[in-house]
C-alpha cells in the first residue's frame, strides 16, 4: 500500500476500489480510506481536506498526534462526530520468511528443532488507527502492512446480497440487509479489530509449541538445561502480551459502553444494525479474553515446569548424596579396623598370627557385604527409574 487506497462498500454490490475519493459518500454505502502512517505524515493536510470533502469534518489535532504515535497503546476515544480506535496488531514476520525462504509452518518447525527462541523479549506490535464517521472509515496502518490486502480479499469473497430476492422473501417492514458484508464504518472497524485479534489467537499455537518444547527439556532429569535466558525472555513476552490484551479489552469495553448509550433505534433496520454491532463487539471481546486466558495458562505452565525442574534436580542431588553417604558408611568400619591394626602396639590380637591378615580381611569383607546388602534392601543405591521398574 504505497498511497491512499479508496474502497466503495455497498451491501448490494461487490466492493470496488476507486482511483480517487468521490466528492460525496454514497447514500446506500460508505467509503473506506486506507493509508500508511508515513503517508499521513507527509500528506496530512491533503487527508484532512479529503475528510472535510466527504464528511464536512476534520480530525482534531490531539487525535492526529495519537494516530501518528507508534508507541500509543490500544485505546478508544470519541467525539460527537466520529469515533477513534487505536488497536495494536502483531508486527509482520516477513523478514524471517524472506531470509529463510520458508512458509510460516516450515519456519516454525525449523526454529523448534534448532532450539531457536520463537518469542523473546517484548512481542513486536504496531498500532492501527481506525476513525469511524457516519459514512467514512479512515484506517491508518504501519508501513508495508498486509492487513488491508488480507481483509480486501476476504470482502471480495463475500457475495453481495440480492436485494430483490431478499425483499421477496422477507415480510413487509423487515430490513433486507446482508450481514455478511459490512453495513457501516463501525461494522468494518470491528471486523478489522477482529482480524487483528485473530493474529494473537494464531500466536497461541506458536507459543504453546515453544513452551512445550522447553517443558520437555526441563523435565528431563539427565539433561542439563542452560537456555534460561530465552526462557526468561519468553516469560517477559507472555507478560507483555497480557498487558496488550488488557489494553485491547479496555478499549473495546469503552466502545461497548458507548454503544449502550446510543439513542433508541427508530426503525427496525437501525435496531438490527445496532444489535449486530453489539454482538460483534462481544465476539471480539470474547476472543481477547480467550487469548488472555491462554497466555496466563502458559505463564502458570512455565512456572510449574521450572519448579518441577528444580525439584527434579534437588531429588537427583539427594540421590547422589544418599549414595555417597551409603558408600561412606560401608567403608567407615573398614577404615576403623585398618586404623586399629595400624597402631604401633605389639600385643594386638592376630597381629603376629600366621592367619591374622586373612582373618581380618575376611571379617572386613563380611562387614562390607553385610552393609551393602542392608543398604540395597533399603534402596539407598537405587534411583527413581529402578524403583519405578520394581
Amino acid at each position: 500500500m504505497s498511497a491512499l487506497r479508496v474502497f466503495l462498500i455497498r451491501t448490494d454490490q461487490p466492493m470496488l476500489e476507486l482511483e480517487k475519493p468521490p466528492n460525496v459518500p454514497p447514500e446506500d454505502g460508505f467509503i473506506w480510506l486506507a493509508v500508511e502512517r508515513e503517508q499521513i505524515r507527509q500528506q496530512m493536510e491533503g487527508l484532512q481536506d479529503t475528510l472535510h470533502q466527504l464528511t464536512g469534518l476534520r480530525l482534531l489535532d490531539l487525535h492526529v498526534s495519537d494516530l501518528l504515535n507508534k508507541h500509543l497503546p490500544s485505546r478508544f476515544d470519541y467525539t460527537s462526530s466520529y469515533d477513534q480506535l487505536v488497536f495494536r496488531r502483531l508486527a509482520a514476520v516477513a523478514p524471517v520468511e524472506a531470509a529463510t525462504g520458508q512458509t510460516d509452518a516450515s519456519a516454525l518447525k525449523t526454529k523448534i528443532q534448532s532450539d531457536a527462541p520463537l518469542v523473546t523479549g517484548k512481542a513486536q506490535t504496531d498500532p492501527v488507527g481506525l476513525v469511524a464517521f457516519d459514512r467514512v472509515l479512515l484506517s491508518i496502518h504501519p508501513d508495508h502492512c498486509t492487513l488491508v490486502d488480507i481483509f480486501v480479499q476476504r470482502l471480495r469473497l463475500l457475495a453481495p446480497v440480492n436485494v430483490t430476492r431478499v425483499a421477496a422473501l422477507t415480510s413487509p417492514g423487515q430490513p433486507a440487509s446482508n450481514s455478511r458484508l459490512p453495513f457501516s464504518p463501525a461494522d468494518l472497524m470491528l471486523r478489522l479489530a477482529s482480524v487483528m485479534v485473530d493474529g494473537y489467537l494464531d500466536l497461541r499455537k506458536t507459543m504453546s509449541q515453544q513452551l512445550d518444547h522447553w517443558q520437555y527439556r526441563l523435565l528431563q532429569a539427565n539433561t542439563r538445561f542452560d537456555d534460561w535466558d530465552s526462557l526468561l525472555k519468553a516469560r517477559l513476552a507472555l507478560h507483555h502480551l497480557d498487558e496488550l490484551c488488557d489494553d485491547q479489552h479496555v478499549a473495546l469495553s469503552d466502545w461497548m459502553d458507548l454503544l449502550e448509550q446510543w439513542p433508541e433505534a427508530s426503525t427496525e433496520q437501525e435496531r438490527r444494525e445496532h444489535e449486530l454491532l453489539m454482538v460483534r463487539t462481544r465476539d471480539v471481546l470474547e476472543h481477547i479474553e480467550r487469548v488472555t486466558h491462554h497466555i496466563r495458562q502458559l505463564e502458570r505452565s512455565a512456572e510449574t515446569a521450572v519448579q518441577i525442574h528444580f525439584n527434579i534436580q534437588s531429588n537427583r542431588a539427594n540421590d547422589v548424596m544418599r549414595t555417597l553417604t551409603a558408600i561412606t558408611a560401608v567403608f567407615l568400619p573398614l577404615n576403623l579396623i585398618a586404623g586399629v591394626f595400624g597402631m604401633n602396639f605389639d600385643t594386638i590380637p592376630w597381629l603376629h598370627a600366621p592367619g591374622g591378615f586373612w582373618g581380618t580381611m575376611t571379617v572386613m569383607l563380611m562387614i562390607a557385604v553385610g552393609l551393602l546388602v542392608y543398604f540395597s534392601r533399603k534402596r539407598y543405591f537405587s534411583d527413581k527409574k529402578q524403583e519405578g521398574r520394581r
